[in-house]
């Protein structure tokens, strides 16, 4: 068994030489917000779901970027109604959503 039933990463890396990545997407505050979320669901914790900073998944030109695991599932998100979507969909109901998946 896992410490976590899910394991969200999220790509937060910043590139210095002005080359598109995922920070450009708002992904720092998006990520917020689902850590946020999550813990206002009361889904976080030991054998429920942890959200997690990441440095960079090198697929920066398919950006911004999540991934979840154990389902190795990478998502392309735009705004918090895309995490409202993922949290709901396949973290609650077990769903993969297809429509953001990378």
């Amino acid at each position: 068994m896992t410490h976590f039933k899910h394991h969200i990463f999220f790509c937060l890396n910043k590139r210095e030489n002005g080359e598109q990545c995922c920070s450009d997407f708002n992904a720092d505050p998006i990520y917020m917000y689902m850590k946020k979320k999550v813990k206002s669901l009361d889904l976080n914790g030991p054998g429920k779901i942890r959200v997690n900073r990441g440095g960079c998944f090198d697929r920066c030109n398919e950006g911004p970027l999540l991934v979840i695991y154990p389902e190795a599932v990478w998502y392309r998100y735009i705004d918090e109604s895309d995490i409202d979507e993922i949290i709901e969909q396949h973290l609650i109901k077990g769903k993969v959503v297809k429509r953001l998946v990378t």
